[in-house]
């Protein structure tokens, strides 16, 4: 079966920084557009980021443009969210998305397969 799998999530003081990996595995990756999302408790999983199959076009949530980076290394079968200047209200379970219909999109509905995702604290 198809498997993401995030990491180097953790708990961090504001104004730090992470970097999330999420390594896929039984796909085709470069035929995927890949996406983060995040879901904080009570809330519903928001899209953060996404990154199109050629590592061209990127697509960011409002709230973290100009502080996410994302990119990927198709060679490594890998995405990448590179987070800084964090904030307490970064603080939510990222889960890491493949899209095998869209490029680079926004929407939850476009995304085909998810990871298990991995914790961000960030703490004031």
């Amino acid at each position: 079966q198809v498997q993401l799998v995030e990491s180097g999530g953790g708990v961090v003081q504001a104004g730090g920084s992470l970097r999330l990996s999420c390594a896929a595995s039984r796909l085709t990756f470069n035929r995927y557009a890949m996406g983060w999302f995040r879901q904080a408790p009570g809330k519903e999983r928001e899209f953060v980021a996404a990154v199109s199959r050629s590592g061209v076009t990127t697509n960011y949530a409002d709230s973290v443009k100009g502080r996410f980076t994302i990119s990927r290394d198709n060679a490594k079968n890998t995405v990448y969210l590179q987070m800084n200047n964090l904030k307490s209200d970064d603080t939510a379970v990222y889960y890491c998305a493949a899209d095998d219909e869209y490029t680079a999109s926004g929407f939850r509905r476009d995304y085909e397969y998810w990871g298990q995702g991995t914790q961000v604290t960030v703490s004031s």
